[in-house]
């Protein structure tokens, strides 16, 4: 064996494979990792793993990181975190393609993009990402509302024979190679516009350049097993892979529905259907404000629901409809201001809409639409909305993956944003693992690292064994943490000492370093 670069020595290899964990060194060479051996191996540089856990690095099935990485390379919240891949893309938006470029914009306002948008296609998005030398992987998939938005605009009607060519067209080609993916967001417009019969015209085309379906299904609440159901249907009819994001049940009157939610997917496993789930540990969501609305308020775009509310009747048809989902989808204390730009509310974040309608003397229907009016519709919210036992019951399931929804890369900034972009891979591990004895610590890693890339189809990593790419975690199992918190999320974790991307070193003795070696995934 030619010379190693690096050791890590005698630490507890957990390998992602969920098996026992063993005492080895794990050999890293060229970027690859050399050898994993219970002999003590030599390199230019050994790194003491004794003591610590090794893993492979984790993979994160849903990110929004594409709307933020090309202005914080270094994402800092991430490697922090362990997290070496990011699958970005999620809930039907993504920087590409690129048609009425305010309109793209407006619509993803509420990510705080740091963007230049100097690109059109995915070709374009993947060279600007290359070009930033980011420190994480990327893998990239594209969304079904971006899609729509090039295709027809905005408005909500029915896609015809052209438009669904056109949105086809975009999945398959010489594009493939740079997508992994391709996602819808069925709660957001415009893709809430789109019936059935477009989404599975979509996934079939989706499915036949080999990529992933994720879906944010159509209702996380009364409806959450039909639209499961619309998605398995969908995967079924294409042969499609089927990564139900973000597995949940939300709202009070639906807390408890997750377990249910469970049996579907084990049920459509049993019939052939290839489909599986994500969670991040957490009972609170993280959104736009402007997805409490109803469907039509939204239609035309942001600028259209501005000219709604400045019309007398159009805002109290949407605050009578906003009224009568106080409770359902619309929890006024839940729902906390987490983002948003200047204006008449720029001091509100942190503060809930309950707060807000106390403070200005309304109900909280026209305290949303104030809020929203103030600040061109691009609210970012924390909605406290879901049950723990859910969580638990999603965690547990064999076929969900770990993963955080989130897009904060910087590790200090404004506002109050869910603490899930700085805590999530360590929270399972402190407070599900360590804490609760939820998972055990194999079976957590392997959610987080073989059966995310296996998802992906990426053969090349996810697990610590000879021939995978180096991406590796050195951390503390007893010292690991998250200490973001809702009121104070700009806090990184705990007890995560090396992460290592393709062999190099991103953290190096629990500090990030200048070392970038991430790069957009091709297929």
């Amino acid at each position: 064996m030619s010379e190693l670069d690096v050791v890590l020595r005698g630490g507890t290899v957990v390998d992602g494979s969920g098996g026992d964990p063993f005492v080895a060194d794990v050999g890293i060479g060229a970027g690859l990792i050399r050898a994993v051996s219970a002999d003590r191996l030599s390199a230019r540089r050994v790194i003491d793993a004794s003591g610590q856990v090794v893993t492979p690095g984790f993979v994160d099935l849903h990110s929004h990181a594409d709307f933020t990485l090309p202005g914080w390379p270094a994402a800092t919240t991430q490697i922090c975190q362990g997290v070496t891949t990011l699958l970005v893309g999620n809930c039907g938006w993504s920087p590409f393609p690129v048609g009425d470029l305010a309109e793209l914009r407006s619509a993803t306002a509420f990510f705080d993009p740091d963007l230049d948008w100097a690109w059109s296609d995915v070709d374009g998005f993947a060279t600007a990402a290359d070009a930033v030398r980011p420190a994480v992987n990327v893998a990239l998939q594209v969304g079904h509302s971006s899609l729509r938005l090039a295709a027809m605009g905005g408005a909500d009607r029915a896609a015809d024979a052209g438009d669904l060519d056109r949105m086809a067209g975009w999945l398959g080609g010489t594009a493939a190679r740079l997508l992994h993916g391709f996602s819808t967001g069925l709660i957001y417009a415009p893709g809430t516009y789109s019936d059935e019969a477009e989404v599975r015209h979509l996934v079939k085309a989706a499915a036949a350049s080999g990529l992933l379906y994720s879906t944010h299904i159509r209702d996380e609440s009364a409806g959450l097993l039909d639209a499961i159901g619309e998605a398995v249907d969908a995967a079924a009819a294409a042969g499609a892979r089927l990564e139900i994001s973000h597995l949940k049940s939300i709202g009070p009157v639906d807390h408890g529905g997750v377990p249910a939610a469970l049996e579907l997917i084990d049920e459509a496993v049993a019939r052939g259907v290839d489909v599986a789930a994500d969670v991040y540990p957490y009972t609170a969501s993280s959104t736009t404000l402007t997805s409490r609305l109803p469907g039509w308020a939204m239609d035309g775009g942001p600028g259209e629901l501005l000219r709604r509310l400045a019309d007398p009747a159009g805002r109290e048809r949407i605050a009578a409809e906003l009224r009568a989902q106080t409770g359902i989808l619309l929890d006024p204390a839940g729902v906390v201001i987490a983002e948003l730009g200047p204006g008449r509310y720029a001091d509100a974040a942190g503060a809930s809409i309950a707060d807000i309608a106390r403070r200005d003397g309304v109900d909280a229907a026209e305290a949303v639409l104030r809020v929203l009016e103030a600040h061109d519709a691009a609210v970012a919210v924390v909605n406290h909305g879901m049950r723990e036992d859910d969580v638990i019951a999603a965690l547990r399931h064999p076929r969900v993956s770990v993963a955080s929804d989130g897009w904060v890369l910087k590790p200090s900034g404004a506002g109050r944003p869910h603490p899930r972009s700085f805590g999530t891979f360590p929270r399972v591990l402190a407070r599900y693992v360590r804490d609760l004895g939820v998972l055990s610590l194999p079976e957590a890693v392997r959610k987080m690292t073989a059966w995310p890339a296996a998802r992906l189809g990426l053969t090349d990593r996810g697990t610590i064994a000879p021939g995978k790419v180096a991406d590796v975690v050195v951390l503390d199992a007893e010292r690991v943490a998250d200490t973001s918190t809702f009121d104070q999320p700009w806090r990184l974790p705990t007890g995560i000492s090396t992460v290592l991307v393709g062999g190099q070193p991103a953290l190096d003795g629990g500090e990030p370093t200048d070392v970038r070696a991430g790069r957009v995934l091709r297929r």
